[in-house]
C-alpha cells in the first residue's frame, strides 16, 4: 500500500442523463431519463432529480414512467457522450500515463506515476483541478476519489457524489472500511452477498472476524483469499494504461420477439457489418465469428466459426454469421441477437475474401449498414423521429425531438448556451427538417473557481 493518497477515481456525475441537461436548457433542473424506451428498454441513467422518484440504473423504463410519470424520457445519443468522454480522457491524461478508463465516464488515475501528486496536499489540489478542468471544456461535472489503492479510491468518489472530491488519508482505512456492507468490497456482488448473508456476515468487520479460513470455506480458495485481504484494506491492483481488447461485439435486444425467419437472417447480417465497422475502427481484424441467440424463453446459445486467417471483411463475417445461424434453432421467437469477432490481431489476412470469391466465381459490392444499436439509430429511421436526438429545420434552426406519433413530431428548439427554447409540431414527413449533429457543450460550462481548500465552487 502507498503511504500517499495518490490514486484517484474519477466518476461523472449521472454522465448521459447530465448531457441531455446540458445540451438542453429546458431540461436543467428536471427529472430526466436517459434509456431504451421501448416495452423492454431498460433505464441507462437517471439524473439526481429522477432519482427523487426513485428511479435508478438497470430499472427497467416501463417501472421508470410509473414512479416518475412527468421526466423526460430520451434515447441515449452515444456519438454526443463518447465526444465527451474523449475531452475527460485527454484531462486524465495531462495528469499522467497511467490511465485506466473502466467505462465513457469512470477511470482510475495513477498520479504518481505522473509526478502529478506525492503526498495529501498535492493529491487534493490535482483533484480540484481536474473538476475544474472538467467542468469549464465540457459544462458538467465529475466526482473525484483520492485515495492510496484503487478500492478505497472508487470507494471515496462514491462518497463525493455528486460533484464533490474526498480523500481517504493512509492510516484511516480499516476504521472506514469497518462498517460497511459487504457489497461495498470489489467481487462482492449479489450472489456472493446473499451467500455472506445466509452466513450471518453482513459488515466488512464481520468478514474479518469469520476469519480467512472460513470464507475460503464458504467461497472458495481465490475468492475467499482475495476477499479477505480487501477486507483488510490490502489492495495492491496497479493502475493499468491499456486493456487488450479481446472481442469485438455488437448486439440488439428487440421489443417484440421476432418470428420471421428472414428477418433474424437480416438482423444478423446488419449486426455483422456493424461488428466489422467497430472492428476496422479499432484497427484490428479477427479469426472467430460468434454468433449469440437469446430466444423467446431467455435461453441463450452462442455458437462460432473459426477461419482460416483474420480478416475485417464484411461479406465474410456476414456469410460467417449467417452459416452459424443455420445452426439454430430459432422457433418461438428471438428476442436478442449479437455478432461478434474475437482472435484479434492488427492485420488481415487481404486474400482471404478475394480467394473464397474467386473459388465460387462471384463479385460483391459492399453494402452501406446501420452502425448503431436500435436504440441509437438516426433521428428518422423511415421518417420515425426518436425522443431526444438532433435535429434541423431549414427555418427555426437547430432543436430536438420532444415526442412523435399520428404523423406529427415535436421538436423543441434551443442549443447548448440558449433560453429554454419554443416548442413547434411538424407532419413526420416535412421536407424542411433533418437529422443534425449534436452541438457541443462548452459553451454551456459556467464558471468555476478554485478554493484554498482544494475544493471547486460554481
Amino acid at each position: 500500500m502507498r503511504k500517499a493518497p495518490t490514486i484517484l477515481h474519477l466518476d461523472m456525475d449521472a454522465f448521459y442523463a447530465s448531457a441531455e441537461q446540458a445540451s438542453k436548457p429546458s431540461l436543467r433542473g428536471k427529472a430526466v431519463v436517459v434509456g431504451g424506451l421501448g416495452p423492454r428498454g431498460v433505464v441507462a441513467t437517471a439524473s439526481y432529480e429522477a432519482r427523487v422518484f426513485g428511479v435508478n440504473s438497470a430499472m427497467p423504463t416501463a417501472q421508470a414512467r410509473r414512479l416518475a410519470p412527468n421526466a423526460a424520457y430520451l434515447v441515449p445519443r452515444f456519438d454526443l457522450y463518447r465526444s465527451i468522454s474523449e475531452q475527460v480522457m485527454g484531462l486524465l491524461r495531462e495528469l499522467s500515463p497511467l490511465v485506466e478508463p473502466l467505462s465513457l465516464d469512470e477511470a482510475f488515475v495513477d498520479l504518481e506515476a505522473g509526478g502529478t501528486a506525492w503526498d495529501d496536499r498535492s493529491a487534493r489540489l490535482a483533484g480540484a483541478k481536474l473538476r475544474a478542468d472538467i467542468r469549464a471544456g465540457t459544462g458538467l461535472t465529475g466526482s473525484v476519489g483520492l485515495a492510496a489503492s484503487k478500492m478505497l479510491a472508487k470507494i471515496a468518489s462514491e462518497q463525493a457524489k455528486p460533484d464533490g472530491l474526498v480523500v481517504i488519508e493512509p492510516g484511516t482505512e480499516r476504521a472506514l472500511l469497518g462498517p460497511m456492507p459487504v457489497r461495498t468490497l470489489p467481487g462482492v456482488g449479489p450472489a456472493t452477498g446473499d451467500h455472506l448473508r445466509r452466513a450471518g456476515i453482513h459488515t466488512v468487520d464481520e468478514i474479518v472476524e469469520a476469519g480467512e479460513d472460513e470464507l475460503v470455506r464458504l467461497l472458495g480458495k481465490a475468492h475467499g483469499h482475495g476477499l479477505y485481504a480487501m477486507a483488510l484494506a490490502r489492495d495492491e491492483r496497479p493502475v493499468v494504461a491499456e486493456r487488450e481488447t479481446k472481442s469485438v461485439s455488437v448486439e440488439d435486444t428487440y421489443d417484440v420477439d421476432i418470428h420471421d425467419r428472414v428477418r433474424v437472417g437480416l438482423e444478423v447480417q446488419r449486426l455483422a457489418d456493424r461488428c466489422v465497422r467497430r472492428l476496422r475502427g479499432a484497427g484490428l481484424s479477427g479469426r472467430t465469428i460468434v454468433l449469440k441467440v437469446r430466444r423467446y424463453d431467455f435461453s441463450t446459445l452462442t455458437r462460432s466459426e473459426t477461419l482460416r486467417g483474420p480478416t475485417d471483411d464484411p461479406t465474410v463475417v456476414r456469410e460467417a454469421a449467417l452459416r452459424l445461424l443455420e445452426g439454430v434453432d430459432s422457433t418461438g421467437g428471438v428476442r436478442l441477437l449479437g455478432v461478434g469477432v474475437s482472435g484479434l490481431a492488427d492485420f488481415t489476412q487481404e486474400d482471404l475474401f478475394a480467394q473464397a470469391m474467386e473459388e465460387r466465381g462471384e463479385h460483391t459490392v459492399e453494402e452501406a449498414a446501420d452502425d448503431t444499436p436500435v436504440e441509437e439509430r438516426d433521428v428518422a429511421v423511415g421518417r420515425r423521429w426518436v425522443a431526444g436526438h438532433d435535429v434541423r429545420h431549414a427555418e427555426f434552426g437547430h432543436g430536438w425531438v420532444q415526442g412523435s406519433g399520428l404523423g406529427r413530431v415535436t421538436v423543441r428548439f434551443e442549443t447548448p448556451d440558449s433560453e429554454p427554447g419554443r416548442v413547434r409540431t411538424f407532419r413526420v414527413e416535412d421536407p424542411a427538417l433533418e437529422v443534425a449533429e449534436p452541438l457541443p457543450l462548452v459553451e454551456a460550462a459556467g464558471p468555476h473557481r478554485i478554493t484554498r481548500d482544494g475544493f471547486v465552487g460554481g
